[in-house]
């Protein structure tokens, strides 16, 4: 039976006839209440690692969208729901919890993402360019 630090019981009640104590009304102390939800804290679950971090230390920032999900997110757009396509790159993505110690590893994984992305639009830009001189035939080699 649980009770007071002195091994008192918190009920007397309670410990004289069990079936009592499930039938008696609760009290409203403070000390025998389980924590209610604002006392207790929020967990969330980090996007990147899927650990449990608590609610206020989590580190909140946009989720990481990779290239490959971006390319074929967009392809699929173009090709099933074209009116879409502004919606779906111009949204702003709600902030999700990041577990504070994976900061540096975040950005190193945008960065990363961010350089795919931009080698991709440096071949499309040369690609285009080709096609342009080579269009306009004023190219002698």
């Amino acid at each position: 039976m649980a009770g007071t630090p002195d091994n008192t019981p918190l009920d007397p009640a309670a410990e004289a006839s069990p079936s009592a104590a499930a039938t008696s009304p609760t009290t409203s102390d403070p000390l025998l209440d389980p924590p209610s939800a604002a006392t207790s804290p929020e967990m969330v679950r980090c996007a990147l690692t899927g650990e449990l971090i608590r609610a206020d230390e989590a580190y909140w920032a946009p989720p990481l969208i990779t290239f490959e999900m971006l390319i074929g997110t967009i392809f699929k757009t173009l090709f099933t729901a074209p009116n879409n396509l502004k919606t779906i790159l111009f949204s702003v993505d709600d902030d999700v919890p990041y577990a504070p110690h994976v900061r540096k590893e975040l950005a190193k994984r945008r960065t990363r993402e961010q350089l795919k992305l931009l080698a991709l639009l440096l071949v499309i830009l040369a690609v285009m360019i080709g096609i342009l001189i080579l269009v306009s035939g004023n190219v002698t080699l």
